[in-house]
């Protein structure tokens, strides 16, 4: 489970960090910050899947098709305003390793610094690494702008720094473990469990037309747009407490006295959703409303056979009535503790955060930007000043629509001095024990 996300230098973060927790809800105002912490996440997705950093900045074809699409803004406009590098740090941990199981419970970090090319070199980008497990080091990789890339590995036996031989946007990260193995805690057993751990991210943007769109059956991987949603729930129901549970959630939602859920399949072998009611009327996924589509989209994602390790949603409660609000948050905590699934879900809905339990308002984040300063903060809701009796006394979710979390941040933090873009030549952050 990820623990922490850092992010230095990017996007319009100066210098942050993000606790997560199983179920992780982020407010704050409209370009306050919670896309680019998306972007990070994706960003980190991106080279957890092998693409190389200008790819997962720009976009990766494969036999002439995208399969990725870059990161907003490309690499001009990734990092903060006046710099030229960008630094991001994850802390995970393995709560189940069959192949290593000495690392289960152990807090792996990895670390990693973009920037220019140095020494003079005419493209690529100079790429900094680190890796850390219990706070030993594994592994450090500095850039030099040449072919040949130090590596230091003390923390791990006396072996002293020698180099590797990566291109200059290559990343150890993206290398071949087999020649890196040295057991469960050693640098290639972790490299391996890191991409493994960033590879099963999705960000929804779920689409009306796409939840539609009927399905063959085998599709069985829920699209970041909500492809294949008629064949995951087709997969779904032939277990039938699976589909009991499903037709539950389904009955909770809405007004629909919803007895059964059938499939129609059309000449090609697709197959389509069908809510059917007691009284014998039935309604395909191609009338349902929008909110009825999400709603089964998230519980195709956290009943379906394959289930993501995380997932992130902008603006969650799209197309739920308030009413049912509480009830698409107890569908995510109890199914996330349920699979070993991570949710970060941004809201703009002041009701959704009285319906939170207790760990996850304890992990519930405010985004947002200081009068005159250019850099996006990020804060637990239960560390403001003073939340917690206010919050028992008020509601939240009053104090959600009244903006006061932001109102006390800012009074709290308004002896800071001010920070412009055009005078804020503080250093970035270089990776962990890197060399400059």
């Amino acid at each position: 489970m990820i623990k922490n996300l850092r992010l230095s230098h990017f996007k319009n973060f100066k210098e942050a960090s993000l606790s997560l927790g199983v179920f992780t809800v982020l407010i704050g105002a409209n370009a306050s910050g919670k896309s680019n912490i998306r972007d990070a996440f994706r960003f980190l997705h991106g080279i957890g899947n092998g693409y190389s950093v200008a790819e997962t900045l720009g976009q990766k074809f494969v036999g002439g098709e995208l399969v990725w699409e870059g990161i907003r803004g490309g690499m001009r406009e990734v990092a903060y305003h006046g710099s030229d590098r960008f630094n991001l740090k994850i802390d995970f941990v393995v709560s189940e390793n069959v192949s290593y199981p000495e690392i289960e419970n152990s807090l792996i970090s990895y670390n990693l610094s973009v920037g220019p090319p140095r020494h003079g070199a005419r493209h690529g980008y100079s790429l900094d690494e680190s890796m850390r497990i219990d706070d030993a080091l594994v592994f450090e990789v500095r850039g030099t702008g040449a072919r040949n890339k130090v590596i230091s590995r003390t923390g791990l036996d006396d072996r002293g720094p020698y180099t590797w031989p990566l291109d200059y946007s290559e990343l150890l990260l993206g290398q071949p473990v087999y020649s890196l193995a040295e057991g469960g805690r050693g640098p290639g057993a972790l490299i391996n469990i890191t991409r493994l751990t960033l590879q099963p991210f999705r960000f929804f943007d779920l689409s009306p037309t796409q939840l539609r769109i009927p399905s063959l059956p085998g599709q069985v991987d829920l699209g970041d747009r909500g492809e294949n949603l008629s064949s995951v729930l087709f997969a779904i129901c032939e277990d039938p407490s699976q589909k009991e549970a499903l037709l539950e959630w389904v009955r909770r939602l809405t007004p629909m006295d919803v007895d059964d859920l059938e499939f129609d399949s059309d000449a090609a072998g697709r197959v389509l959703l069908r809510l059917k009611e007691r009284d014998g009327r039935s309604i395909s996924a191609i009338s349902a409303s929008d909110g009825t589509l999400r709603f089964l989209a998230i519980l195709a994602a956290l009943f379906g056979p394959n289930p993501a390790s995380f997932y992130f949603i902008e603006e969650i409660e799209n197309g739920i009535h308030p009413t049912r609000l509480g009830l698409l948050v107890e569908l995510i905590e109890s199914q996330t503790k349920r699979r070993n699934i991570q949710v970060v879900a941004t809201t703009h809905a002041p009701l959704l955060l009285q319906f939170l339990n207790e760990e996850s308002l304890a992990n519930a984040s405010v985004v947002y930007r200081l009068p005159d300063h250019p850099d996006a903060r990020i804060k637990r809701i239960v560390d403001v000043p003073d939340a917690i009796r206010v919050i028992k006394e008020q509601g939240i979710s009053l104090l959600h629509a009244s903006s006061w979390f932001e109102d006390v941040l800012n009074f709290a933090d308004e002896e800071e001095r001010p920070t412009h873009p055009e005078t804020d030549d503080a250093p970035l952050m270089p990776t962990e024990g890197a060399t400059r």
